[in-house]
């Protein structure tokens, strides 16, 4: 999210909000070498060092990761019906806006590297570019939020969820997601339009106002940030809860084993989960009873590769986030060189984040690898057809 403050006239320099791109371009238009590129469109040229061609090559091959992986996650939610419930729903809205992210806002950044941190293109798509920058970013934390949030619920009430839950449901609070994202965002191009200082620094495109940095920043991504966290290990709590009851009332505990009650009850190896749904569904004969744990034992499957995406999330973007909210409240005293160096890295963490989803759920889903094999093969397939 492109919200940066800038490089001041005494060359303080502060972040803005979701500043993806926001660090590179505070440079103004000034290269490494303190050369002003003024040959190009907007006053900006390309810049001809090498290290930063070095840097736009791998930043397409990113770009080229992240659209296709997130084409292959709605493809295999759209076409294999095992993947399609609320949460794979959730996640296949979250990889459009990984997609969109990798096709409108990437490149445009990449570009911006090769012109020297200036903007070559009209000025009035600058604010447009901050805005969809913000868009998209908002819309990722907002989904796992969502995701989190929506499987507390589910777990926490299962009949009250189970009755409302449906896929036109579903798609209901995606589009609520889809709207708060919007409305948080808005405001930039609202008033980047109508004045370029807001969107504009010395041909650079970056927002100047430090306010909706830090307001910004809290309402779109510490905050839900925050609620996911939190739901996410209510959730496993929860879980671990309802397994620990219903093996319990499968295989009731001996009288001798009351005193050995301090122990903790709350974590479930795998081998007594699947050993004692055995005894119950071999000596006791209650379906029932099979069917919880088989659910209790999908939702801990489900908890592990969500986990590993809130995971990656939180760590890729979180020194991005703290970084910037650190060079707003600390501007003059801080060494904005060194934050300008360190957002230029973790903005570009922060993007990759959005490629390394397709790759969580390929290493940790079995139904999503097959999915994304069978995907592959019929798209190899009917490319072979064409060839001959």
């Amino acid at each position: 999210m492109n919200l940066c403050t800038n490089v001041s006239d005494t060359g303080s320099w502060t972040p803005g909000l979701l500043g993806k791109g926001g660090g590179n371009s505070s440079l103004g238009c000034v290269n490494g070498s303190g050369v002003s590129h003024d040959n190009g469109p907007g006053g900006c040229g390309v810049s001809p060092a090498t290290e930063k061609n070095w840097a736009a090559l791998l930043i397409l091959a990113a770009v080229v990761v992240t659209v296709a992986g997130n084409i292959l996650v709605i493809m295999a939610v759209c076409l294999e019906k095992k993947l399609q419930n609320a949460t794979n729903y959730f996640l296949m809205s979250l990889a459009v806006a990984d997609m969109l992210l990798g096709l409108l806002v990437m490149p445009v950044s990449m570009v911006t590297i090769l012109y020297g941190y200036c903007w070559p293109l009209p000025h009035s798509l600058c604010p447009i570019w901050i805005y969809l920058d913000v868009l998209f970013s908002t819309a990722s934390i907002m989904h796992l939020c969502a995701i989190s949030l929506d499987r507390y619920i589910a777990i926490r009430n299962p009949i009250h969820h189970s009755r409302f839950n449906s896929r036109t449901k579903a798609f209901m609070k995606i589009m609520a997601v889809w709207t708060i994202s919007v409305g948080i965002s808005m405001p930039i191009p609202v008033f980047g339009l109508q004045d370029d200082s807001k969107v504009f620094k010395k041909d650079s495109c970056f927002l100047t106002d430090a306010s909706f940095v830090l307001g910004g920043s809290l309402v779109a991504f510490f905050i839900p940030l925050t609620i996911m966290v939190v739901t996410y290990f209510l959730t496993i709590s929860a879980l671990q809860t309802e397994a620990t009851l219903c093996l319990d009332q499968l295989v009731p505990k001996p009288r001798w084993a009351a005193p050995l009650s301090f122990l903790p009850q709350g974590s479930l190896s795998s081998e007594r989960l699947f050993s004692r749904r055995s005894l119950g569904g071999r000596e006791m004969g209650a379906p029932f009873g099979r069917r919880t744990m088989q659910s209790i034992s999908n939702e801990q499957k489900a908890s592990k590769v969500l986990g590993v995406v809130f995971f990656l999330f939180v760590v890729m973007w979180c020194p991005f986030f703290v970084t910037n909210v650190l060079a707003v409240a600390c501007e003059g005293v801080c060494d904005a060189g060194l934050l300008e160096e360190l957002l230029n890295v973790f903005v570009w963490v922060g993007y990759l984040s959005s490629a390394v989803n397709p790759l969580v759920y390929t290493l940790f889903n079995k139904t999503y690898r097959a999915a994304f094999s069978a995907t592959s093969a019929a798209a190899a397939g009917r490319s072979a057809a064409r060839c001959a």
